[in-house]
């Protein structure tokens, strides 16, 4: 399979970017999209030419860091996938791809394809614990949990940090993934001590970050890798709320 490929270059986060065209020549359908771009930066250095920076780890699906918008869609065309699950054989021969980095503005471009993404850090970081002692692992029940609140929290926990929901919505939020990191805890009994400044905080540097408000476009959900629900920010919401009514009466 051939592509042609309209690829952003940007040198750093003061330079001006643009798209500039490749050749993926002689491409095996069963190639995924990340050794696809290995494939065009051997040919580049080959040539002497700087290869295109792009982001990515496990390959699996599992770390997030292989961020793209492709065509337009976060993480390209295949859902519910991350880019390096992506495979070409999802694209016609001779198409023209264009590959560009996640467009939010809390994200910003460090070099071609890689972004910043540790605004997401810093939300974790501001509530996404527990006081709970570490330790090796308890007896499992220990602590009875009801199995719906537990696969709830299960579901939530599967977020994988990516960004892809603020790329994909309109206002760039990053509604899903706070929900996502406060619903995992606040489900679970350990997470009860810092429930309520939990979600305070995680909501206040989400907003200091830049990220938008979410007006219920279901992008976000779309274009999970993960699948998250929405609906998890319907929980959310209900988390603020709640603890926004317990502070404001001094509990």
């Amino acid at each position: 399979m051939n592509f042609r490929l309209r690829i952003w270059r940007q040198k750093d986060r003061q330079s001006r970017g643009k798209l500039l065209v490749y050749e993926a020549r002689d491409i095996s359908p069963n190639t995924s999209f990340l050794e696809m771009l290995d494939i065009v930066n051997e040919n580049l250095l080959a040539r002497g030419d700087e290869p295109i920076a792009f982001d990515s780890d496990c390959r699996e699906g599992i770390c997030g860091t292989c961020s793209l918008t492709i065509n337009g869609e976060a993480h390209g065309p295949d859902h519910p996938a991350a880019v390096c699950e992506l495979y070409m054989r999802k694209f016609r021969d001779g198409e023209t791809i264009v590959v560009e980095p996640f467009r939010v503005r809390s994200f910003p471009i460090i070099k071609d394809l890689v972004i910043d993404r540790s605004a997401l850090d810093r939300i974790v970081q501001a509530g996404g614990f527990i006081s709970a002692r570490a330790g090796s692992a308890p007896e499992a029940n220990s602590i009875p949990i009801p199995k719906h609140d537990a696969d709830l929290s299960m579901d939530a926990a599967a977020c994988i940090g990516c960004g892809a929901c603020a790329a994909a919505c309109p206002n760039a939020s990053a509604m899903l993934f706070t929900a996502a990191k406060v619903s995992h805890l606040s489900l679970l009994p350990q997470g009860n001590p810092e429930r309520v400044t939990r979600v305070l905080k995680m909501v206040q540097v989400m907003d200091a970050e830049g990220f938008g408000n979410c007006t219920n476009t279901y992008e976000c959900e779309a274009v999970c890798p993960a699948e998250i629900s929405a609906s998890f920010i319907a929980k959310l919401n209900r988390e603020y709320a709640r603890a926004r009514l317990r502070a404001s009466a001094g509990d």
